[in-house]
C-alpha cells in the first residue's frame, strides 16, 4: 500500500487541492474495492500543527498527523499556497527538510499549481523541469533561474518529482499519479468519474500575455511599450536598436535578460494575444485577424500561432468565440 501525504500548510492553501485530492484517491481505492481488490492508498493529511488556520481564520484544518509522526511514505502531495513566497517558505519552513528527508529515501514530491515555488525552496527542483500557474512564471523564473521553467505544460514528471500548472490541473496530474500507480484502465474509470480530460497536456491555450515589465532596466520597457503600440507593423532588431541607440547583441542580451524571451518572441506574443483577442471577439476570418496582427503569410501565421497556443487559429477560434459558442 503506498502511503500519500497530503501537506496541510500554514497560512492560505487551496482547500481545493487538499480535498479534492484526498477524494480522488480515496474513490480509486473504492473503485479498487468494486473490482474485489484491495485498497491501493493510505491517505493522510499531514501538518506542522493541529488546527491549522487557513482562509485568514474562516477555515480550520485538523491533520490526521503531524510531520513527525509519519516516519515513511511514498508521495507527498504541496498544495497551491497564496501569499508572498518568502513569508509562505517562512512560515512552513520545518516541512522543508522533512520533505528532503523523505525523498532521499525514496518518496515522490508533487506540486499543485504555485505550489511550485515552496517545491523549490527544498533544492529538490533545481535543474529540473517545473510547471506553474502561467500568471506566476515570470516571478518563478526571477526566484529561481536554475529551475526550467516550462510554463506551456500542465505537469511535468522527473525524478520522481512531479509539477502541474494552473488551478485545476492539479486533477491531470493526479490522474497520471493514479494511471501509474494503479493503471490505465483505473485512471480511466477516474477520469470519468471526476470528469476529468484525461489526456490534456498543454496550459498554452489559456494563457494571456500580458508582458514582463518587473524590471529596471528602462530601454527594454521602451522598447516593450514600442512592440505593443505597434504590432500590426513589420517591426526588426535592428530598428529597435536604433531606436534606443544600443547595439543589436546589446539589446538583445539585455531584452532576453529582463523579459525570458528574445525580441523576435516577444514580438510574436504580442501579435499573437492580439489575434486570440480578434478570434474571440469578433467574427472576421482568419485571414483578417492575420492582416490586422501584422502577419501577409499564412503559414507562418498558423506556425506560430500553433507554437504560442498549442492550437490552430481555426481550434482557437471554434473553441473561444462568443458568438459561435451561443450558436
Amino acid at each position: 500500500m503506498k502511503h500519500i501525504s497530503i501537506l496541510v500548510p500554514k497560512g492560505n492553501s487551496s482547500l481545493t487541492n487538499i480535498d479534492g485530492t484526498q477524494q480522488i484517491f480515496a474513490e480509486t481505492n473504492g473503485i479498487l474495492a468494486s473490482m474485489d481488490q484491495e485498497p491501493l492508498f493510505e491517505i493522510q493529511l499531514v501538518g506542522l500543527e493541529h488546527n491549522t488556520i487557513q482562509r485568514n481564520g474562516t477555515v480550520t484544518i485538523d491533520p490526521d498527523v503531524l510531520i513527525g509522526d509519519v516516519k515513511k511514505t511514498d508521495l507527498i502531495i504541496i498544495p497551491a499556497m497564496f501569499g508572498d513566497p518568502s513569508n509562505v517558505n517562512e512560515r512552513n519552513a520545518d516541512f522543508i527538510p522533512w520533505i528532503i528527508d523523505q525523498h532521499s529515501r525514496g518518496a515522490e514530491v508533487a506540486s499543485f499549481c504555485i505550489g511550485a515555488f515552496f517545491l523549490a525552496a527544498t533544492g529538490l527542483l533545481k535543474g529540473k523541469q517545473c510547471a506553474t500557474h502561467w500568471r506566476m512564471a515570470n516571478d518563478f523564473r526571477r526566484l529561481y533561474p536554475d529551475i526550467n521553467l516550462v510554463d506551456g505544460k500542465i505537469m511535468t514528471a522527473e525524478d520522481g518529482i512531479y509539477t502541474s500548472g494552473g488551478a485545476y490541473s492539479y486533477l491531470n496530474l493526479v490522474i497520471y499519479l493514479i494511471e501509474k500507480y494503479a493503471g490505465r484502465s483505473v485512471a480511466i474509470l477516474i477520469a470519468k468519474a471526476f470528469m476529468i480530460d484525461i489526456d490534456k497536456h498543454s496550459q498554452s491555450p489559456f494563457i494571456m500575455f500580458e508582458g514582463q515589465k518587473a524590471h529596471e532596466d528602462e530601454p527594454v520597457k521602451k522598447a516593450q511599450e514600442f512592440i505593443e503600440k505597434n504590432f500590426d507593423d513589420k517591426i526588426t532588431v535592428d530598428q529597435l536598436a536604433s531606436m534606443l541607440a544600443l547595439g543589436r547583441r546589446s539589446l538583445e542580451r539585455r531584452f532576453k535578460k529582463a523579459t525570458a524571451n528574445t525580441v523576435t518572441e516577444y514580438i510574436q506574443r504580442v501579435k499573437i494575444e492580439a489575434a486570440k483577442k480578434g478570434f474571440e471577439t469578433s467574427m472576421k476570418n482568419i485571414n483578417e485577424v492575420m492582416y490586422e496582427v501584422g502577419y501577409s503569410d499564412i503559414k507562418a501565421f498558423r506556425t506560430v500561432f500553433r507554437k504560442v497556443t498549442g492550437l490552430s487559429p481555426v481550434e482557437y477560434k471554434n473553441k473561444y468565440n462568443k458568438t459561435l459558442m451561443s450558436a
